[in-house]
């Protein structure tokens, strides 16, 4: 990267920029032409080069006879209101440079509120910056050359697109060709800073687990995706740096069983997973323990006693994880890994008494579009789980008031069935900003006409508690979106979303993925009081795959900014577009590949 001149240090840190390339992608807003006029066109900015033959002083205004040598002809200057400064700019019988706006009246050209310019001969760019014009113009001119651009790492035609961009030849939009440019380069800036973020650090734990026995044992045949995955994670896990990698899998995508091969292969090193709640790790203990059969697996939770956890091959548990010291262990794995703040996730790798540096797997149930899987893995290897074991039968519809007596209808025949509802709320108490019922105000209608109704909320202490005894006997939960990750709910049919238009499509997405986990036929009503069509729940409605659904969420909301520390912080790319530009992502990539190699 091309190092900056120390005296423009405090200007580029004032424009909130690092870079040369930075820099090349704040665009001129306009351009004020300073060259010399060949003809006049009415109400365009012209300019002249002129001797002032006299000046007339009016009540209103300053008139002022010019010849203009480049034009050959008389014009008058008319300036309003003038101030007492002005009288003095324009010297009888002195020969200058004019600019002002052409105007045609009476078959006799005039210049409106002339003024003397230096700078004649060429464009001058117009920035909007928090910098003076003509400061940050200077800057412009100083930094933002060819040279400098290649120096700075750009591609030479990128860089030819950028530099005309800033000096062009005549005033024009902004053409195809610079668009890409500015696109190119403002995504390869950010993903240069993303790799420059990455961190290598030498292993010596090795993966020497097979692998492929394994998944013979298994009474079912993986995905390919799955075993794409676990694929791309033996070759990490066998290299000598640590590995930094994140599975991306959609809802019943069957993470599960990659965590599992994952902990095959580190055999013989121990392996340690971090849940977000005592439920997932208490359902992850109970997979390992199956599939796993000749490990020995430990669950550590609030609850568990502070023993020695030596003698276990594999350790499952909460953040309580974070609060005791763990054994050697040559890979640690995280799972839901956005439930965990950043320095949750860096202390547990810490934990661990190691000398070197163990592998370290994130797992997420979040699905991301393609384009943003591609920038993110300049900054850590990533592996899409877009395949699943089964297709899911899941019919959605969007409803309001009207259709809520057939809701009800459904919802017994599902009962009767003995299968599960969830209702899910916008909020637990009453407010006055939505229109809409929270869970307190309605839980009295669905207690009152519904047996093994089952209440919990984010603030619920008890909340895992009363989703165990929902498992094992209710008809009906009403909860807020906590349930949007976690517990496994085998008989759950029916999910209805109350005040659906108010939430994301990702989420809206994982709500819907709590039904029909075992293949049963799922049903998810988007309850909305909006009368208008919803173009956003319209495209959800007729789409099941998270991945899809993610560009969707890109396309009708603000893509998120990774190095602000979070996927869907809404941050916006000055000129690209996520959502639109993958190929071009795609040619960074490639580009950033090449330069490494």
């Amino acid at each position: 990267m091309l190092s900056l001149p120390s005296e423009d240090g405090e200007k580029f840190h004032r424009l909130g920029i690092t870079s040369v390339t930075a820099l090349s992608l704040i665009a001129p807003t306009s351009f004020e032409d300073r060259r010399l006029s060949r003809e006049l066109l009415h109400n365009s900015a012209c300019v002249i080069d002129a001797t002032v033959e006299h000046v007339v002083r009016t009540p209103k205004t300053l008139k002022i006879t010019f010849f203009a040598h480049n034009l050959e002809c008389v014009i008058e200057g008319i300036i309003f209101h003038p101030k007492p400064y002005m009288l003095h700019q324009f010297p009888r019988g002195e020969r200058a440079f004019f600019s002002g706006k052409a105007q045609l009246e009476m078959g006799k050209w005039q210049i409106i509120q002339p003024m003397k310019v230096s700078a004649v001969g060429s464009l001058v760019p117009i920035y909007k910056t928090p910098l003076r014009t003509d400061v940050m113009r200077r800057l412009v001119e100083k930094n933002i050359t060819v040279e400098n651009l290649i120096a700075d790492g750009l591609p030479e035609k990128i860089v030819r697109e950028l530099y005309a961009l800033h000096f062009p030849d005549f005033p024009k939009p902004l053409n195809e060709q610079q668009v890409h440019a500015l696109k190119f380069a403002e995504l390869y800036e950010y993903m240069r800073r993303l790799r420059l973020k990455r961190r290598y650090h030498k292993t010596s734990y090795r993966a020497s687990g097979d692998v492929n026995e394994w998944m013979k044992t298994l009474p079912f045949e993986l995905t390919e995706d799955q075993k794409k995955a676990i694929g791309e994670i033996e070759r990490d896990l066998k290299g000598e740096y640590g590995s930094r990698r994140m599975i991306v899998g959609d809802v019943g995508s069957g993470k599960t069983m990659v965590i599992l091969a994952s902990v095959v292969l580190m055999q013989p090193h121990r392996s340690v997973l971090m849940a977000p709640t005592t439920i997932l790790a208490a359902q992850l203990y109970e997979e390992a323990q199956k599939f796993l059969p000749n490990l020995r697996i430990a669950l550590v939770t609030n609850a568990t006693k502070k023993s020695s956890l030596e003698e276990y091959d594999f350790i499952i548990g909460t953040h309580a994880l974070l609060h005791r010291p763990l054994p050697e262990a040559g890979l640690v794995m995280v799972d839901e890994q956005h439930r965990f703040g950043t320095a949750q996730r860096h202390s547990l790798t810490k934990l661990t008494e190691n000398d070197t540096s163990p592998h370290y797997l994130q797992f997420s149930a979040t699905p991301i579009p393609r384009t943003q899987a591609m920038i993110d893995s300049a900054h850590i290897d990533v592996s899409l789980i877009v395949q699943t074991p089964f297709t899911k039968n899941i019919t959605t519809r969007i409803i309001g008031k009207s259709d809520f007596q057939k809701l009800l209808e459904r919802i017994r025949i599902e009962i009767s069935q003995n299968h599960q509802v969830l209702i899910v709320y916008p909020l637990v108490e009453q407010s006055e900003s939505i229109d809409y019922q929270s869970i307190e105000e309605a839980r009295g209608y669905w207690e009152k006409n519904f047996e093994s109704v089952y209440v919990t909320h984010g603030k619920d202490k008890e909340k895992e508690a009363v989703l165990m005894a929902f498992r094992e006997s209710g008809n009906i939960l009403l909860a807020t979106t906590v349930v949007e990750v976690g517990i496994s709910l085998p008989r759950l049919s029916t999910v209805v979303i109350v005040g659906a238009e108010r939430l994301g499509l990702s989420t809206l997405h994982q709500l819907r993925g709590r039904v029909s986990r075992t293949g049963l036929q799922g049903y998810c009503y988007l309850y909305t009081n909006k009368s208008s069509k919803n173009e956003r729940l319209e495209s959800f409605s007729h789409c099941m795959s998270g991945f899809e659904i993610a560009a969707l969420d890109l396309k009708f909301r603000s893509s998120g900014d990774l190095l602000e520390g979070s996927i869907q912080s809404g941050k916006k790319f000055r000129w690209a577009d996520i959502g639109e530009d993958e190929e071009i992502v795609g040619e960074v990539k490639h580009y950033l590949d090449l330069q490494v190699g």
